[in-house]
């Protein structure tokens, strides 16, 4: 091999690992909107609701450090009808979870994020916080995308954050309701299981989210 196909090899190795890495660095930081939120691709056809590796035995660990309380069952009342046929699961047990029967009949407030979102990360305190506010006449439901399930655990255990979570690694909920590719979301369901609002932007704190969502009915 001649001096020059070498130099050619070296330089086009470089340049792979400078290219690897910047494309790992913008999924982690995502393309940042002007309201916060992280511009996302559509992947509902080519992903998968979690890694190979997240069995109920990987997942035991990142389980009991992020202590999350179990996902609603729904009450009497009218069920989304969007969300009827989407079965997740619960982040918190493993468990299946018949999303339109668990948010039936009170109204919900549907957080849309994933562990690698840094506004996500910043806003789910808040939702915790507008959660504790609102009580238990309204649901929370933290929504993860992303089918790393292991770390939405840990990001939530760090976090302290102990919402009910369900794993939507293909984001058939954000499908279902047509939610923009954008996260964090936010989804306003009315008790009658309407769509109240679609909040394609990020929060701060609570007063924010109250705000924004309105009195609930």
């Amino acid at each position: 091999m001649t001096r020059s196909a070498k130099w050619t090899l070296v330089i086009a190795a470089v340049m792979a690992v400078v290219l690897g890495g910047f494309i790992v660095e913008l999924r982690d930081a995502g393309s940042r909107n002007p309201d916060g939120t992280v511009a996302t691709e559509s992947t509902t056809d080519q992903a998968r609701e979690r890694r190979d590796a997240d069995t109920a035995a990987a997942l035991a660990e990142p389980r009991r450090r992020a202590d999350l309380p179990p996902c609603p069952t729904g009450a009497d009342g009218p069920e989304p009808e969007a969300l009827r046929g989407v079965v997740l699961e619960c982040a918190a047990d493993g468990t299946d979870v018949d999303v339109a029967a668990a948010l039936a009949g009170r109204p919900a407030v549907l957080n849309l994020w994933a562990y690698w979102c840094g506004p996500c990360t910043d806003e789910l305190p808040a939702m915790q916080e507008y959660q504790r506010r609102v009580g238990p006449g309204v649901t929370v439901l933290t929504v993860h995308q992303d089918e790393n399930e292991e770390a939405a655990l840990l990001r939530l255990a760090d976090l302290g954050v102990r919402l009910p979570t369900v794993q939507d690694g293909r984001r058939q909920i954000a499908s279902a309701l047509r939610v923009p590719n954008v996260m964090p979301a936010t989804v306003v369901l009315g008790s009658d299981g309407s769509v109240a609002k679609i909040l394609p932007r990020a929060f701060t704190n609570a007063d924010e989210i109250e705000a924004a969502v309105g009195e609930l009915q």
